[in-house]
């Protein structure tokens, strides 16, 4: 796959990620009926993922370096009279190990709330609006980093076994700013699932009751603004205040094991075949010039 592909797949798999936890409750044609009451429902993310070293490369430079990602996620979900509302926090910081004097920043991070709507309109039709107003920079946060990316997105219940996703991601620092996608949830089988909803798909089956094994895709794309003075420090005076997407692509095989009814603890392992830094408006990218293997870890769950 060459990297304006894989770019584009990276594009389309930021939009749905919302929609996803909705296909795949969507067997449900009453789900609203089922919401906890007021702040006594919710959903969490823990997760830490480690990619050994890899390079990647702009005209005759190479870099290699290891990566961190490590997410935390909390969003409260109380039922109104107009529907299910979003509420939260997520944080997520990408850590790398740059050698010195490499003209990327260590650290990416966004600290942003979750605000959003979950709504009913039919037995057959659900939507979700979200946005995540927050800091999307490097090692400090100020007023110029805010940003406030916006999902929508609706998945139509054909039946029990068949949901269809249509989604639509706008963020006005990213190179298109405006962009649509769909996906698809089909159950094929008691036991096997195709889950074609970006930006995780994949092909799940049920082994028992708590464990469930899976094969597919992890797309990941965000935009960070650099500090003021990066381009000064780091030998491109073009670089300074810029908008710099950073953009990966995994691929593996997991397990899923439900602990509890609100605990389902996730490991992974597999490959990075994709990963670039792009700081499209000053036309300086890097890209992957070889991929690495990657494990992860994560606790989440809804009550």
């Amino acid at each position: 796959m060459n990297c304006r592909s894989c770019k584009n797949l990276v594009l389309l798999g930021f939009l749905l990620l919302s929609t996803a936890a909705m296909a795949q409750d969507a067997a449900s044609p009453s789900i609203l009926e089922h919401i906890p009451s007021f702040l006594n429902s919710g959903e969490y993310l823990a997760e830490e993922t480690y990619v050994s070293d890899a390079d990647v490369r702009r005209s005759n430079r190479k870099i290699s370096f290891d990566e961190s990602d490590t997410i935390l996620r909390f969003v409260a979900t109380p039922r109104t009279k107009f529907g299910v509302l979003r509420l939260g926090l997520e944080w997520e910081r990408f850590a790398f190990g740059f050698p010195s004097r490499t003209p990327l920043p260590n650290g990416l991070q966004e600290l942003s709330a979750v605000i959003g709507l979950d709504m009913q309109l039919s037995d057959s039709i659900l939507v979700r609006v979200e946005t995540q107003p927050g800091f999307y920079g490097t090692s400090n946060f100020d007023s110029d980093q805010i940003n406030a990316p916006f999902i929508a997105g609706g998945t139509y219940i054909y039946n029990p076994n068949v949901q269809f996703v249509l989604g639509v991601s706008v963020d006005v620092e990213r190179e298109y700013p405006v962009i649509p996608a769909a996906g698809l949830r089909w159950k094929l089988s008691r036991q096997w699932v195709l889950n074609a909803v970006m930006p995780t798909p994949r092909l799940e089956y049920e082994a028992t009751k708590k464990v469930t094994l899976y094969t597919g895709a992890n797309i990941k794309q965000t935009n960070f603004r650099v500090d003021d003075d990066f381009g000064a420090t780091h030998g491109n005076r073009r670089l300074n205040h810029a908008v710099l997407t950073y953009s990966e692509l995994r691929g593996g095989v997991g397990v899923n094991w439900k602990i509890s009814s609100v605990v389902t603890l996730t490991a992974e392992a597999g490959y990075q075949p994709y990963r670039s830094f792009d700081f499209y408006r000053a036309d300086v990218r890097f890209h992957e010039d070889g991929s690495a293997p990657y494990g992860m870890l994560s606790l989440h769950g809804a009550f």
